[in-house]
């Protein structure tokens, strides 16, 4: 398979999803803010809305890949189901001997592909008994879950980025997704549809890094948020990497401090591009931003500060003077505080100048029609609730 991302808005071929399955349903009030939730949204409905959001994808020429469709073909394969559960069991933090041994026995009993769905899913305390009982199980069995589950996993820009010909496959920062990014590590590291994929950063690294605050801008710029969940050492390994040590085009990186609060979880969350040379952006965007720049010398990494607005950094760095910034909700700061809480500013571009995105962001939408941008809506009730739109919920593996 073709990796090729040298942009946010050409004609998008081939794309990664997560269809949101049992990990919803395993989510409860307890457990929301460990799992990163603030509400609980509905399974059926968010399924529905997911399809329709694929549906959409596959109507504008895109092919929709799944994650757990890649992961299930190589775990049988290659004969990698108990080094799999092997490594997310250590990944989970499982140190009991007689739990560990316990859910090894319980997950590769099942086929494969539910196998997987399982681990998603999440194991729960009353699912099976212990074989062995201690101390230490017992006092484990006053808690609700062997393994939690995964319920952020239909946000698929984050574990994994696919940035010019190769991957970062991503360090998440909190230990509710952290496992997430081992799903696309077996599957670029084992794959023969993904051989030879330079890996530009990878998940045991120490520092930091989501994919929702990587930017493609160009074939010479990327942008990448210092934010609540990245590091800037994890942007200074990246750099040095694409840099020096592949034959990326790529020359300068973008590295744009944002105020380290949920509002502002992701750069995508906050600034997305919509065509060549529009963004959309958070009202007050231009104002709580600082940007560094990172250049390719010959020996070593220039870094400088700016002081311009974005949209003038842009203009430099994109080399164009038609840069348009577009806020979301307008100038209507109810608006804009409400769509901008519903993702207004996070679409997914599958074409220079066409982008899904939410229909509930309808003062939004109309303003992108207004500055000539084809705004294709999907349903969002349910799937709004993980707070991440059309651009978190896919991960491009391929652009024209």
């Amino acid at each position: 398979m073709k990796v090729n991302v040298y942009s946010e808005v050409k004609k998008l071929k081939i794309v990664l999803l997560h269809r949101p399955g049992l990990e919803l349903e395993n989510i409860e009030p307890d457990l929301l803010e460990e799992l990163l939730f603030e509400d609980i949204p509905y399974l059926k409905k968010a399924q529905q809305e997911h399809d329709y959001f694929a549906k959409a994808l596959k109507d504008n020429g895109v092919e929709v890949k799944y994650v757990t469709d890649l992961l299930t073909n190589i775990l049988e394969k290659k004969g990698l189901k108990e080094q799999f559960v092997d490594e997310y069991l250590n990944l989970s933090e499982v140190k009991n001997e007689y739990i560990l041994e316990a859910l090894k026995e319980y997950l590769l009993s099942f086929e494969t592909k539910e196998m997987v769905r399982k681990i998603i899913g999440g194991v729960r305390i009353d699912e099976f008994k212990l074989n062995k009982k201690s101390f230490s199980t017992v006092v484990h069995l006053n808690k609700q879950f062997y393994l939690l589950p995964l319920p952020n996993l239909y946000f698929q820009r984050d574990p994994v980025a696919f940035v010019g010909r190769g991957a970062l496959i991503n360090r998440m920062k909190t230990k509710a997704r952290r496992r997430e990014s081992l799903f696309m590590k077996y599957v670029l590291k084992y794959s023969d549809e993904f051989s030879n994929i330079p890996i530009y950063y990878d998940m045991n690294e120490p520092f930091s890094i989501e994919g929702g605050d990587v930017l493609v801008l160009s074939d010479k710029v990327l942008a990448i948020g210092i934010s609540q969940r990245t590091d800037p050492e994890a942007i200074e390994k990246i750099a040095s990497k694409i840099f020096y040590e592949s034959d990326e085009s790529f020359d300068t990186i973008l590295a744009i401090n944002m105020p380290k609060k949920r509002a502002y979880m992701h750069l995508d969350t906050i600034f997305t591009m919509v065509s060549e040379n529009k963004f959309l952006v958070h009202s007050k965007l231009e104002t709580s931003l600082h940007v560094y720049v990172l250049k390719k010398n010959k020996d070593e990494i220039e870094v400088t500060e700016e002081d311009l607005q974005l949209e003038d950094v842009l203009k430099k760095y994109l080399e164009r003077n038609d840069i348009e910034l577009i806020k979301c909700g307008g100038d209507d700061e109810i608006a804009a505080k409400r769509e901008q809480w519903n993702d207004g500013s996070n679409v997914l571009a599958v074409s220079p100048g066409t982008v899904i995105a939410y229909e509930r962001n309808y003062v939004t939408n109309q303003l992108l029609r207004e500055r000539g941008v084809n705004v294709i809506e999907i349903p969002s009730s349910e799937l709004s609730r993980g707070r991440g739109g059309p651009r978190c919920m896919s991960m491009p593996i391929c652009r024209e």
